[in-house]
Order: structure tokens, then sequence, then C-alpha cells
């Protein structure tokens, strides 16, 4: 099993989210010989360019040598997903969204004819479906809330790519009351081993 995890968390050390991903991780490799790639979408992604768009929009084969080396990341990041049996990322919610270096992941590798097609029929993803984990932390925001604009929007850009079968975890309004909030969530992380299996 190929284990693709994702934190997007600009807090490196104490993170929750990063911690709850970690412990989700280490129930679904129990006794598994699994290969976990950890991923940080943080500030060393970049942003959509000209210049790099028009890189990704060329075929490999033609890329001159600055768009091959342009384009080196966002083929790894895709790689990455495309080879992934699960994935997990962690969330937080900052302002309502989700943070600008996630956003910059997906628009990464969110492409036109490697991860979605347009069809007569509309836009359809390509990645094989494959369970999602998605791990939602915010201070004072409720999940799936009139202003929680980050599950809805990860819930459908992964869709959109082919990957439809996105499992929240709800670790939201950690300011109230945060401690038994957190244990409910622990509490159905160390499940998912025992939902998998029977899946």
């Amino acid at each position: 099993m190929n284990i693709l995890k994702i934190d997007a968390s600009a807090n490196k050390s104490g993170s929750t989210g990063r911690a709850l991903s970690q412990r989700l991780v280490e129930r679904l490799t129990n006794n598994s010989q699994a290969t976990v790639i950890q991923r940080d979408a943080d500030d060393t992604l970049p942003l959509l360019s000209t210049e790099l768009l028009a890189a990704l929009s060329t075929e490999e084969d033609e890329r001159s040598a600055r768009q091959q080396a342009l384009s080196a990341l966002p083929e790894t990041l895709t790689r990455e997903l495309e080879a992934a049996d699960v994935l997990v990322m962690s969330c937080p919610i900052y302002n309502f969204g989700i943070p600008a270096a996630l956003k910059a992941w997906i628009d990464l590798v969110t492409r036109a004819r490697r991860t979605f097609s347009y069809t007569d029929k509309g836009p359809i993803g390509l990645l094989s479906d494959c369970p999602v984990y998605l791990i939602v932390t915010s201070g004072g925001t409720p999940i799936d809330s009139d202003i929680d604009f980050a599950t809805p929007y990860l819930r459908h850009s992964l869709g959109f790519i082919g990957l439809k079968d996105v499992r929240v975890f709800d670790a939201s309004q950690l300011m109230n009351d945060g401690e038994r909030r957190l244990a409910a969530v622990k509490e159905v992380i160390d499940a998912v081993r025992e939902i998998t299996a029977s899946n």
C-alpha cells in the first residue's frame, strides 16, 4: 500500500493537524509493509505563473530545458498522487479557507489531460479513486458551516480529479473545549484500521 501524507499547517512544530495525520498514518500502517511519502504543502511550492503554465501545457518531450526544470516538481507531485493507494491530508482553516500553500499544491496537480479531462459530457477525473482521509482543524470555524470554505472546496477539488471517497475528520473549534474535541477525533482515528479492514 502506498500512502501519500500531505500536511498544510504553517506551524511545523506543535501542529495539531500534523500530530493527528501522523497518528492516522500509524494506524493505517500497523502490521503492514506500507510505503509512506510525506509531503509538506509549504512556501517552497511554486505558485502558478505564465511561464509555469506554459511549461505544464507543453508536451513533455517538447519542453525546453527551462520548461523541464520548471515542470520537475509538479511532475513529481503528480506522480506521487497517481501512485497513492491512500491519501492522508491535514488542513487547518485559515481565515475561513485553506492555506495558500495547499492551494498551490492543488494547482500543481490539477492538470488537464493528466488528472482530469474535458469531455462532451463535462469534465471527468482521471485518477483512480482511493480513500482520502481529510483531517480539518480550526480554532473556531465549525466544519461544513456557512463560514467553512475549506472543507467543501477540498471535497470538490479532490472529486474533480477522481478522488471522491473523502472521509472528513472533524477537529474543528479547538478554542472551544479543545481537549474533549481532540479526544473525540482521536477515538475516530484509532478506529480507522478496523474501518479499512471491513471495506
